[in-house]
């Protein structure tokens, strides 16, 4: 069976933008996407911009229409997000040829480094303002971020498939099994979820010197604010770790406050995210790009690395570093 993705070529992307009546110059350039298939283009007057083919069948157009409902509050707050093109009839999400896409104009920058002060100071300042508006309403058809059902289905599904051994299988039983322990049924109270970016890593951010923006809200959802700060958080020491710490709260606190128990709830957000992973691979196999980009899923190698650092994942979670 043919995969959807496997039909969408340089022609059918052309043909799906020029019927929005713009004139393209040269052909798409495909970037790094893989749950959707997103592409870079210019048109004869030479603006860029950057198309967004949806998975079929992932999200509903629903939920597609409040990722972009909340890009537009944000771009009206003066929020740096990457800008949607509507029609002149104001609408942002199109059809073609059975596919759904989205258009926006592309924001050019390089990603942060994080071992950089000025640099983590100006992303919690970015993120404080995006929050600060986040913060006024929720989501009414995206999911929230419930680590405990998560990462349940996600064990279930990687149990499921034929990619373990039988030890592997048994290991992955028991650590999947303890992790879900110290992963509790209701983690965080109520009033901690608001809308975040929901995939805030240095690949999702763009800018230059101290000027920072947002890409690719597609995995927005409803989350503790934390979900968009811990990922910056990429040294292996402690000094280092408390510092970009400190400064991406000092800038993100020039706009809103940030809860300081939040950053006990890392290590479980770490947990997901590790478990997902390897999820998510599992369930995209049918998807031709994943064999070419992952073949090393398909290794034995693989599965034991992974299950050592679930290992390493429990013993965090039972004892959390550096997170007074």
């Amino acid at each position: 069976m043919v995969h959807p993705f496997e039909q969408l070529d340089p022609a059918r992307v052309v043909a799906a933008i020029e019927a929005r009546g713009f004139l393209t110059e040269g052909e798409p350039f495909a970037l790094n996407s893989y749950e959707n298939r997103v592409f870079m283009w210019h048109d004869v007057e030479g603006r860029r911009f950057v198309t967004k083919f949806y998975r079929p069948d992932r999200l509903s157009d629903a939920a597609i229409l409040e990722e972009h409902a909340f890009l537009e509050e944000l771009v009206q707050a003066g929020c740096r997000v990457n800008r949607l093109w509507r029609s002149d009839a104001g609408e942002s999400l199109h059809y073609h040829d059975g596919f759904r896409l989205a258009i926006f104009y592309f924001m050019p920058g390089q990603a942060p480094e994080l071992e950089r002060p000025d640099h983590l100071f100006a992303l919690g300042s970015t993120l404080g303002e995006i929050h600060a508006v986040a913060r006024r309403r929720s989501f009414q058809h995206r999911s929230a971020l419930h680590p405990h059902r998560i990462a349940r289905a996600s064990f279930d599904h990687v149990a499921d498939s034929h990619w373990l051994t039988a030890r592997q299988h048994r290991a992955h039983q028991r650590i999947g099994h303890q992790l879900l322990e110290l992963l509790p049924d209701r983690a965080w109270p109520d009033e901690a979820f608001q809308r975040v970016h929901g995939d805030c890593h240095p690949g999702n951010i763009l800018g230059r010197d101290d000027d920072f923006g947002l890409v690719d809200f597609d995995d927005c959802v409803m989350a503790p604010a934390v979900q968009d700060l811990w990922m910056l958080l990429s040294a292996e020491d402690e000094p280092g770790w408390q510092m970009q710490l400190s400064e991406l709260l000092e800038g993100y606190e020039q706009h809103c406050a940030f809860d300081r128990r939040q950053l006990g709830w890392i290590e479980q957000l770490r947990t997901l995210r590790l478990v997902r992973y390897s999820a998510w691979l599992v369930e995209r196999w049918s998807d031709p790009a994943f064999p070419r980009a992952f073949p090393w899923l398909a290794s034995e190698h693989f599965w034991d690395q992974h299950l050592r650092m679930l290992e390493q994942q429990r013993q965090l979670l039972a004892e959390p570093r550096w997170l007074a």
